[in-house]
């Protein structure tokens, strides 16, 4: 067991692995939150009662968000692992850039749109997480946020830069797993596209709409 902890977070390969998974479970967590963030849509008796359900599962609860919270801390620490030895391995920037094949906007940022994301977790927990929900609904809270449009337009742009790291991301893990074939690459791409552009917009939309009808 201990040769196989150390294997995976001392090799290269063990790494990406790494890398792979936690971005999987993540990307699963985000769909998830998603979902249930379509309860806003129905009102705010819908919306209340839904957060109300989750936070009476308790312990279950809060051994998922630990659960959560070490998948992200493994992601972070091992993504900045892998940028400090890609930047070893390439001490001197190219005098001239080539893209090579395959290469994206996403995955030529990844550290930074990860970085980025970070911070947008930390405010967005402490602003929606890390509140009393007992006087004031979550929902009511949410609605008074997005009645600023400064606060709409950063979250939509955070979404934009989570649509970014998902683009590559979830591209890379495929490839991380050894899943790369003519036949079924192009499905990956394709369907990485629309997990891309559900997240993003749908992440993205919620404060539209809480501005409008607030």
């Amino acid at each position: 067991m201990n040769g196989y902890i150390t294997f995976l977070f001392s090799s290269s390969i063990g790494k990406k692995l790494l890398m792979a998974v936690t971005g999987l479970c993540l990307i699963g967590f985000l769909a998830m939150h998603l979902l249930g963030n379509t309860m806003a849509y129905a009102g705010a008796t819908a919306f209340n009662d839904y957060a109300k359900k989750l936070h009476s599962l308790e312990p279950y609860f809060t051994v998922f968000n630990i659960g959560l919270l070490t998948i992200g801390l493994v992601h972070i620490l091992i993504g900045v692992i892998l940028f400090f030895e890609n930047l070893r391995a390439r001490p001197r920037k190219y005098e001239v850039f080539k893209n090579p094949g395959g290469m994206t906007f996403g995955s030529r940022t990844m550290p930074y749109t990860g970085i980025l994301i970070l911070i947008f977790v930390i405010m967005h927990l402490l602003k929606f997480t890390f509140v009393d929900k007992s006087v004031i609904p979550i929902y009511q809270q949410m609605a008074a946020t997005f009645a600023n449009p400064g606060w709409v337009l950063m979250y939509v742009v955070a979404m934009v830069i989570v649509a970014f790291h998902i683009s590559h991301g979830f591209w890379s893990l495929f490839q991380t797993f050894g899943i790369n074939h003519p036949r079924y690459t192009p499905l990956i791409m394709r369907l990485g596209l629309v997990v891309t552009l559900v997240i993003g917009i749908g992440f993205g939309i919620l404060p539209v709409y809480l501005l409008i009808i607030a």
